[in-house]
């Protein structure tokens, strides 16, 4: 079974819904027979280079609310995120664009270290204050997940991936899906939301049976 997750670098919820995933699929009885594969999804695809000023600030504008409530807002996804064993650094939080992190995070597929990739920078981004946009940065971290640093640096001063992150974010518009983390099962079901784990173990247990049926129906 291949399941899909579209999901930016900068999403908290995209994280939190890592986590919880990997939760789930620990305790999915055909987790050896399920491949999982990370999809670009942009939330600010307009977003610049970097983008001063606080984050809370940002967030308020954004959706309408006083930076007070922000900031609470923020303190309560923080303490969500620790639950899932993820420190989540609001305060040191370097805000920008993902793209070339994205692209790097199919670089870690073709390579096998997809997964460490994705998850390396994540952490890099919510825990380490680190900026998504700086070449080095990306370099070094991407180093650290498996992946050659001379590659890396050889793709970020390219044009490698970009289709393929513009080609997952026009797939997801294909499939209607306008929020992430979104969960794709055999592009036949999916789920939206960082969902607890009972609910992503419920989703790949529906996914698997819906798989399996016809199979069962023929014998």
């Amino acid at each position: 079974m291949e399941i899909e997750i579209w999901s930016d670098i900068a999403c908290p919820w995209c994280y939190v819904g890592k986590r919880r995933f990997e939760a789930a699929l620990a305790r999915f009885e055909h987790a050896d027979e399920t491949t999982v594969t990370w999809r670009s999804f942009e939330l600010d695809p307009s977003a610049p280079r970097e983008r001063s000023g606080e984050g809370a600030a940002h967030l308020a504008e954004k959706y309408g609310m006083s930076v007070e409530q922000a900031r609470a807002s923020q303190a309560g996804l923080a303490a969500t995120a620790a639950g899932e064993g993820i420190e989540m650094r609001f305060d040191i939080q370097r805000m920008g664009r993902t793209f070339d992190a994205h692209r790097l995070v199919h670089l870690g597929a073709e390579h096998g270290v997809q997964d460490a990739v994705k998850e390396r920078l994540m952490r890099a981004y919510f825990s380490e204050g680190a900026l998504m946009s700086d070449p080095e940065t990306l370099v070094e971290l991407a180093g650290e997940a498996g992946l050659d640093r001379d590659e890396v640096r050889s793709t970020l001063s390219s044009d490698r991936f970009a289709d393929e992150v513009r080609g997952d974010e026009r797939e997801a518009r294909r499939l209607g899906i306008s929020a992430v983390p979104t969960f794709v099962a055999d592009r036949a079901i999916g789920v939206s939301g960082a969902q607890p784990a009972e609910q992503l173990l419920a989703f790949l247990r529906e996914a698997w049976t819906r798989r399996a049926a016809p199979v069962q129906s023929a014998g």
